[in-house]
């Protein structure tokens, strides 16, 4: 029998893609991690080879790719914050997009047989009745949107032109952390709307800023499909599977299929702390939906896709324990060190929760 082959994850050091690591270990795979840890942490990738690098250094992945036999990618690496997009979009296209084609020329290089890409919601843009299906048509309506939209577009002219075979999995709202509490999400600065909920609950945050009550919603605020980071990570490896067994490539969305407004958020990590989380109302923000849910039966047909925690209180309560334990786990740390001007030891200054209708990742 041929020896097994490796799996190259690459952003496997960030919040998803090191969840997804955990998982893909727990199965018995072989995995080797490529991250320059710009947004991710050492500490996350759970027994498995970490190499620090950029997934745009075609040499480099083509190296790891031949020394560690991978014949599959899961491409996870990639700048995700919508507001930055829009400030500074060249470094999304380059980040996201270019960088995408030169994983993408090394995999032509090598014997790389299937990719799973990490795409989001965001490619929807604001569709009219706020749901999305596979077939809705892409609008995105920033850079970050943009960026992944193309690499879906390369990943599909690669794949025709005798190209590895593919699933790309469109996320919607990620949250909670591993079960077990094994690793969580550590993004410093972060714009989940569960995370930043968390913060402030701990006082890591002086508030919460909602942007937007007045939507047509039952509340009045945004209403988004959040969705348990590991049964996300299990989509990804029912998207191996798919693939192994000769499936033809694809695109899915990663949802529950239907969604919990911004207040309905709050109030579930409220009853985790025990108090209600502080916020302030705030006009809305140009460009957010006032619903935005995935159509996700197709994901559940085609991959026998069975998702384990669909239960907000849950997410609630696992991220609250997670955000408790940062502080002690070393160099995981919730903000960026310090300015060269602050004083040593002290902590950085408290930052406002900037939550939305929510982010989409």
């Amino acid at each position: 029998m041929r020896k097994q082959r490796s799996i190259l994850v690459t952003g496997g050091a960030g919040y998803i893609g090191s969840h997804v690591v955990l998982q893909l270990v727990e199965a018995g795979e072989r995995v080797v991690v490529l991250d320059n840890l710009s947004t991710g942490f050492a500490e996350a990738v759970v027994d498995a080879e970490l190499v620090v690098g950029d997934v745009g250094d075609s040499a480099l992945v083509q190296r790891l790719l031949h020394q560690h036999d991978c014949d599959t990618v899961m491409h996870f690496a990639a700048r995700t914050i919508v507001p930055e997009s829009v400030a500074d979009p060249l470094r999304y296209y380059g980040n996201n997009t270019c960088a995408t084609r030169n994983l993408l020329q090394a995999c032509a290089q090598a014997d790389v047989r299937q990719i799973v890409f990490s795409s989001t919601a965001a490619v929807y843009g604001n569709p009219s009745e706020g749901r999305a299906r596979e077939d809705t048509p892409p609008a995105p309506i920033n850079p970050y949107g943009r960026s992944k939209l193309m690499s879906e577009w390369m990943l599909r002219d690669f794949a025709a032109a005798g190209g590895p075979r593919y699933v790309a999995l469109r996320y919607f709202n990620v949250a909670g952390c591993d079960p077990q509490g094994r690793i969580g999400q550590s993004t410093r600065e972060a714009t989940l709307l569960v995370k930043v909920a968390c913060e402030t609950a701990l006082g890591k945050r002086p508030h919460l800023s909602i942007f937007g009550t007045d939507y047509a919603t039952p509340d009045g605020t945004g209403v988004r499909d959040y969705i348990h980071v590991s049964d996300l990570a299990r989509a990804h490896l029912d998207a191996l599977t798919y693939l192994r067994d000769g499936g033809e490539s694809t695109t899915l969305n990663c949802g529950y299929g239907h969604g919990y407004s911004v207040r309905e958020v709050l109030d579930a990590v409220g009853r985790a702390h025990g108090k209600p989380v502080p916020c302030m109302e705030c006009a809305r923000r140009p460009g957010d939906p006032p619903t935005l849910v995935a159509e996700a039966q197709r994901i559940r047909h085609l991959l026998d896709w069975q998702p384990q925690y669909d239960d907000l209180d849950f997410i609630a309560r696992t991220s609250l324990e997670w955000e408790r334990r940062l502080d002690g786990l070393g160099a995981i740390r919730p903000w960026p060190m310090q300015e060269q001007e602050d004083l040593p030891g002290t902590p950085p200054p408290p930052r406002p929760a900037y939550a939305h209708g929510a982010a989409l990742r």
